[in-house]
């Protein structure tokens, strides 16, 4: 079945998504401001050109979305905004509503704000078992986000996309319940490129997420090296196409006997590849 395009100028509030780790997009709010690198070529700029994209505005049509999916679903959450930005505090708490009366959605939140975590989860926030909260990793500048995971009472996870540097293996990162590795999508013209992850730093990731028992799900190798090893996704997207070490799609509700603060591990996940 063929997947809806997401509007030019207006946000993919919920769909059917295209990324890879997920079945849904949720965008309670849009609008985003860079705080890192890993911002530089955001999709979301991209698809908003010509508008605000730092405008945080409140979505008038779909807010409450979530609450018609009937079935267990993956919920990635803020794709085109961040869940702990500042601008959206006077709606967070309403859509930590919307989480809590939807037990069978998971929903994936990543952040590049993790300094705002804890002091915006909601009270007896390890009561929601359907939570799984992440942070953005584009190179090692930027590890320490991961001590913000640390006791948390969920599923916790990393995203290394883009990845646009070397990450060194440590300690914070044996702690996770997942990781996400995946290259940079962008256009050749313009003011949204594409930045080259190479295969080795790709490669360390996963050896090293192995050896540690920690589930790994390998994205996309990015537009860059799907160019230069000419292949048929554009992004670098499609899993048979990938060198065999990064063949890699894991989630942590197959790894419940080695998670820590699991929650909702026990719920077997699957997507359609």
């Amino acid at each position: 079945m063929k997947q809806p395009k997401a509007p030019k100028t207006k946000p993919s509030i919920m769909e059917n998504s295209k990324i890879q780790w997920t079945n849904y997009t949720w965008n309670p709010w849009y609008g985003c401001q860079k705080v890192s690198p890993g911002c530089k070529y955001c999709y979301m700029c991209r698809e908003r050109e010509g508008e605000n994209a730092k405008d945080v505005k409140r979505s008038k049509t779909k807010f409450n979305y979530p609450i018609g999916i009937k079935e267990p679903k993956l919920i990635f959450t803020c794709s085109w905004s961040d869940w702990f930005i500042p601008e959206a505090d006077e709606w967070r708490d309403e859509a930590w509503g919307i989480i809590k009366k939807t037990p069978h959605l998971t929903y994936q939140i990543l952040t590049k704000r993790p300094e705002r975590i804890k002091e915006n989860l909601p009270f007896n926030f390890e009561s929601y078992k359907n939570v799984w909260i992440g942070v953005s990793v584009e190179n090692q500048d930027y590890i320490s986000r991961l001590d913000y995971l640390q006791d948390l009472p969920c599923v916790t996870f990393a995203s290394f996309e883009p990845l646009i540097g070397p990450i060194h293996w440590n300690a914070s990162m044996s702690n996770l319940d997942w990781c996400i590795i995946g290259g940079e999508s962008g256009n050749d013209f313009g003011n949204y490129r594409y930045r080259n992850m190479e295969l080795s730093w790709a490669g360390d990731l996963v050896l090293n997420a192995k050896k540690n028992n920690l589930p790994c799900f390998v994205k996309q190798l990015g537009t860059s090296q799907a160019k230069n090893l000419g292949l048929a996704d554009r992004h670098g997207g499609s899993i048979t196409e990938f060198p065999q070490n990064l063949q890699v799609r894991e989630y942590p509700g197959l790894y419940v006997q080695k998670c820590k603060n699991r929650t909702c591990a026990d719920q077997q996940l699957k997507l359609d590849f």
